[in-house]
């Protein structure tokens, strides 16, 4: 299991704060079109949601390579906090308990990796989506809001992996 210090928390706020204000379209385009503007939200949304997946007891390469992000984000996060503001290095920022994914589950994030790579290499926002499942790595076991939102998105893995594999049996 991953875990994510104040530091690894900050990095993936800023990513999110950045994400917010680089979409703002402003209030007079947000009110006359909401649903455009809101839609373009979407391919962050569902990046961070993989993201929160892959940092929930998933193995393996996708696994290492989620636990690296968050190691790299929580050691990046840290120093600017110690030589930025005078901060404490490595404090946990962590959730107490996590609910994890059931192999099904699992197996719903490898397909969701590919679906992933595939988008962040062929679609327009592939910014986006790197910047989307880098904050979700760095926010799924927070102890905050964003924490809280990975025990409905694993429950929801969980249930649709266990559907769909019981459906292919």
């Amino acid at each position: 299991m991953n875990y994510v210090t104040y530091g690894g928390v900050t990095v993936g706020l800023c990513l999110l704060v950045h994400q917010l204000v680089t979409w703002w379209p402003g209030r007079k385009q947000l009110m006359k079109d909401p649903v455009k503007h809101a839609s373009e939200l979407l391919p962050f949304l569902l990046s961070w949601a993989y993201g929160c997946l892959t940092t929930l007891g998933v193995g393996g390469l996708i696994g290492l390579i989620s636990s690296t992000v968050l190691g790299l984000s929580d050691w990046l996060g840290d120093a600017a906090l110690v030589w930025g503001v005078g901060g404490n290095a490595e404090q946990l920022a962590a959730r107490a308990s996590f609910v994890t994914l059931t192999w099904p589950g699992r197996a719903l994030v490898l397909i969701m990796t590919v679906a992933i790579v595939a988008a962040a290499k062929k679609s327009k926002h592939g910014d986006e989506i790197k910047r989307g499942t880098w904050c979700g790595i760095t926010l799924g076991t927070s102890a905050g809001v964003a924490g809280f939102a990975a025990v409905p998105l694993a429950l929801s893995a969980n249930w649709l992996g266990d559907h769909v594999y019981t459906a292919v049996r």
